[in-house]
């Protein structure tokens, strides 16, 4: 059964991402990654990640797509007012994409895809697990990472600040 739920998962993101590129409509842009956002989530719960999928959730889908959305709807989008690129520039932006996939490829290639462990049997995405490995192994990253938010935050602050 994971392996079909599997499945439709990909070929519904493929779908979506897909349709993120090719959709002329910027709203339908972003209502497509968004769907493409919860098919990531579905993944990280078949590999038994729940707190990673709720958190992506959270984040990608529901704070950062609303955004995207509502900034998409507050720009005025005109046919008449959109520029074109010169032939040139697609050439070239062609021509960078392939010299990108065949990079990839090349790298990809070489790579050892070996799974010792069924990722499914791991209780490493589990909120028990995951807050042991971080507050007991990664304390100190942590903590210093914490410090940095809070100084960007203060540093955001003042700022924004009218003199």
């Amino acid at each position: 059964m994971k392996v079909y739920l599997f499945y439709f998962l990909c070929i519904l993101a493929l779908y979506s991402a897909l349709m993120v590129v090719i959709s002329r409509k910027p709203v339908h842009n972003v209502l497509y990654l968004t769907l493409a956002m919860f098919c990531i989530a579905g993944h990280y719960i078949l590999l038994n990640a729940q707190f990673l999928a709720v958190v992506h959730i959270i984040v990608y889908a529901g704070a950062i797509m609303v955004l995207f959305l509502f900034t998409v709807m507050l720009l005025n989008l005109n046919n008449e007012s959109e520029f074109r690129k010169p032939a040139l520039v697609q050439l070239g932006a062609v021509v960078a994409g392939g010299l990108l996939m065949l990079t990839l490829v090349g790298v990809l290639k070489q790579t050892d895809m070996v799974m010792t462990t069924d990722p499914t049997t791991t209780q490493i995405g589990l909120v028990k697990n995951l807050g042991k490995v971080l507050y007991n192994d990664f304390l100190l990253p942590f903590e210093v990472s914490s410090i940095l938010f809070l100084s960007a935050m203060v540093g955001a602050v003042l700022l924004g600040k009218k003199d």
